[in-house]
């Protein structure tokens, strides 16, 4: 038919004359490159012909629309020509699942871009099994379980279906989700998306979105946020606060985290034990020796009990600082409240009394441990080892040590022992110790280091 009209235009009479007024090309352009050629103005003419050529216009314009048309997505049911991997995961789907969601489930395990696309599918589903709020979130929560890669597209297509009822607490979980993977931009438009949508960024939603910041180390945008936050009037708790002081510590500013710590307290609002420990690591780390001991006391205030571990981060704090005073203080102090020190503990004090090349008293450290029966491990001997060997004084160890493996074959085991099993043994030996500080007293490559040490007046078992 649009062939036929393109050949006899130019012959037709029409029962009105052509305007003289210049003319204006026809939106009957794409029929063919005779009228493209020749515009004519048709719009006052009452030809026949014109209802015949605007139903074609019509006609391949909606051709042209259902063309560029997504094919829907068909639903068929899943049969048991699949993959054993999907059966094996839809096998696992659980009992209490009702069959509107177990259906949904088998169609996304076996998904795929030739079946259509996943608007679709999602679409089909709530035409056909009309769900509820409830079971979405039973779609998303095995979803979640299953870690399936469609997880997060899922969500977000339910965020615009009415059955869903989306609410702020639904957009924050996916920016949270977003946060933890370091999808900063798809997080800031999930949240542009909510608001523009009617809902306003609660305490919840700017916690997650300066979490986010602070993990991704952009301490200014947690900085405006933390501001943002402040500005609803509400009264903060300990996650907001907590998500702040863990920014600063990234960021490599504990003393500003520990303001807003003070500032928790006042309002007498603590922050998780993972907070206080995470401030005394940075403390530690730096060598701030007194920062570390002040959030070491706020530990105690909080009525967090230490442990082993965290005492072993104060003493690596005194110990980078070289006070190895405060250190073996510490290390009593632990000993005295009913925390058994581990080897790192040891460890941590021994390195604190070589930074300030106290030998001496490391010797009579472990004589003490020996008293109270503590095992000394195979980090205490590594430190001891290495501490020996920039001191030059192998040779004199390695005397003491041959002296008595030969009568300790028995504790000391296989003659192939490295030398750090054997002072984990020989350090035991109290009567070990002294005859390894008067050999190291007496050695005439260790004089210089011992000038100006004041000694006791005997040394005696």
């Amino acid at each position: 038919m649009a062939s036929y009209v393109i050949n006899i235009l130019p012959f037709s009479s029409p029962t009105c004359p052509l305007h003289s007024e210049p003319k204006k090309p026809s939106n009957l352009h794409f029929l063919g490159n005779s009228l493209c050629q020749q515009p004519v103005n048709l719009t006052s003419c009452k030809s026949q012909i014109q209802p015949v050529l605007a139903a074609i216009n019509v006609e391949e314009k909606v051709e042209g629309e259902i063309g560029k048309e997504k094919p829907k997505f068909r639903w068929v049911e899943i049969g048991p020509n699949i993959p054993e991997e999907q059966k094996q995961a839809i096998s696992q789907l659980p009992f209490k699942m009702t069959k509107r969601c177990k259906a949904l489930m088998r169609q996304i395990i076996c998904f795929n871009d030739k079946k259509g696309s996943l608007p679709g599918l999602l679409s089909a589903w709530v035409k056909i099994m009309k769900p509820r709020r409830k079971d979405w979130l039973s779609i998303l929560k095995e979803l979640n379980k299953m870690e399936h890669p469609l997880y997060l597209e899922v969500a977000e297509i339910a965020l615009l279906e009415e059955s869903f009822e989306a609410n702020v607490r639904d957009y924050t979980k996916i920016i949270h989700f977003y946060g933890m993977n370091n999808q900063l931009e798809e997080a800031e438009r999930t949240r542009l998306a909510m608001e523009e949508r009617g809902f306003v960024s609660d305490q919840v939603t700017l916690t997650a979105m300066i979490h986010m910041y602070s993990k991704a180390g952009n301490l200014t945008l947690a900085e405006e946020t933390f501001e943002e936050l402040k500005l609803l009037g509400q009264p903060l708790d300990r996650r907001s606060y907590g998500s702040m002081i863990m920014a600063y510590i990234r960021a490599g500013m504990p003393e500003k985290g520990e303001m807003i710590l003070r500032e928790m307290d006042a309002q007498e609002i603590r922050a998780g034990s993972e907070v206080y420990k995470a401030l005394l690591r940075a403390y530690s780390i730096v060598g701030d020796a007194d920062g570390a001991q002040r959030v070491f006391d706020a530990i105690q205030l909080a009525g967090i009990p230490p442990d082993d571990r965290t005492c072993a981060v104060l003493l690596n704090a005194y110990g980078m600082a070289g006070q190895s005073q405060n250190a073996y203080a510490t290390f009593e102090n632990m000993w005295r409240a009913g925390i058994e020190p581990s080897d790192r503990c040891v460890a941590l004090v021994l390195a604190a009394y070589e930074k300030e090349n106290k030998l001496i008293q490391a010797l009579d450290f472990l004589m003490g441990l020996e008293r109270e029966k503590l095992i000394i491990g195979k980090e205490a001997s590594e430190v001891l080892a290495e501490w020996f060997g920039r001191l030059g004084v192998v040779k004199e160890v390695e005397l003491v040590l041959r002296e008595y493996a030969t009568g300790c074959e028995t504790d000391l085991g296989s003659a192939g022992q490295s030398a750090c099993d054997r002072f984990s043994v020989l350090l035991r030996r109290r009567i070990f110790h002294i005859r390894l500080r008067g050999a190291l007293l007496t050695s005439e490559a260790n004089l210089h280091w011992v000038a100006g040490t004041v000694l006791p007046a005997s040394i005696s078992e």
